[in-house]
């Protein structure tokens, strides 16, 4: 999708710190923003409270994944001078918009958002769906609310979450008789989700599946070794499959030589290219575009206290701007007194 040029344009993106962040997560998201930070006004969401919603038994797991998922969004070449960097958590102003926003969604209409559903679905909730976790289409409304986000990068599962916060925002202006909040576009990149190095998921540190972009040298090449292919492709004369082929689709995300892996695809589906070459080439590809994104993120990783500052800098900005949305939020409501 294409979008003219305007730093005016507000982006909200983010992740929830569950873990360190991997290359799903870069060809999903992380380069994008990169890219984005030179067209548009972006807001960069450390989602640590919605992630609280499924993971409230281990909340030291999310607190110390703030600071992984920092080191990742500076390592990748995300510019504080650029881009604001906030934490979810200490901008209070966006869970009061959130208690607000609660009394325009019902719980059907929760029920029928078919990302809840399926996400309900990942997690074997059943019924044991936590509260928090079941309402978060209306928290991510009020993310992105908050900011008057006019633009939100997201997978093509995740529109449903657009939709469901565009009928808050249209719903809250007629209550409100003007336009206070403002609807949002998704913002879709061209390659989707990337499946997990078994090809069996998506990729997943809880499933073991992933590449994490503080890998090792070995650690990468480890994970390549166990890319899944094409289990008929038994002998290098044999002819291979491209469908569900790990390899290739990290090489059609990842390597900027197209040419060479059009001719690379062919090769092989007519036969006489062994697994062992295309994954050597994988591994080239990554052990490349991997080492400087580490040694970048080791870098910062000697000075934490400047990344708190970063952050700490960053949702101070992100408050101030959430916290004027929710005055007017309040003064529609009638809630202000005094």
């Amino acid at each position: 999708m294409n979008q003219p040029s305007d730093k005016q344009h507000l982006i909200l993106t983010g992740d929830r710190p569950t873990g360190p962040l991997h290359l799903g997560h870069f060809v999903g998201s992380l380069r994008n923003r990169v890219m984005y930070q030179d067209k548009y006004q972006q807001f960069i969401m450390i989602a640590d409270a919605q992630a609280l919603t499924d993971n409230m038994d281990n909340p030291a797991k999310i607190h110390d994944n703030v600071m992984e998922v920092a080191l990742d969004y500076l390592a990748v070449g995300i510019d504080p001078s650029k881009s604001t960097i906030l934490i979810q958590s200490q901008i209070p102003e966006l869970t009061e918009l959130t208690f607000y926003y609660m009394n325009l969604v019902t719980i059907a209409r929760l029920e029928r958002n078919p990302t809840i559903k399926q996400e309900i679905i990942l997690r074997n909730f059943e019924r044991d769906i936590p509260a928090g976790f079941f309402t978060y289409p209306v928290s991510q409304a009020a993310d992105i609310t908050a900011f008057k986000a006019s633009l939100v990068p997201v997978g093509e599962d995740q529109i449903p979450m657009i939709e469901q916060t565009n009928e808050i925002v249209r719903r809250f202006n007629r209550l409100a008789k003007k336009d206070i909040l403002v609807e949002c576009e998704a913002l879709v990149p061209e390659i989707g989700r990337l499946p997990g190095i078994d090809g069996k998921a998506k990729m997943s540190k809880s499933l073991g599946n992933a590449i994490n972009l503080g890998s090792s040298e070995a650690e990468i090449k480890a994970a390549v070794k166990n890319v899944y292919t094409d289990p008929l492709h038994l002998r290098v004369d044999d002819p291979g499959h491209l469908e569900g082929n790990v390899a290739f689709i990290y090489l059609d995300a990842f390597d900027t030589d197209k040419e060479a892996v059009a001719a690379m695809k062919e090769h092989y589906v007519r036969g006489g290219l062994g697994d062992s070459k295309v994954k050597a080439r994988l591994e080239t590809v990554l052990q490349e575009m991997l080492r400087p994104i580490r040694e970048r993120r080791q870098e910062y990783e000697k000075d934490r206290g400047h990344v708190l500052q970063i952050l700490k800098q960053g949702t101070e900005k992100a408050r101030e701007v959430a916290a004027k949305t929710n005055a007017e939020v309040m003064a529609a409501l009638g809630l202000k007194h005094f």
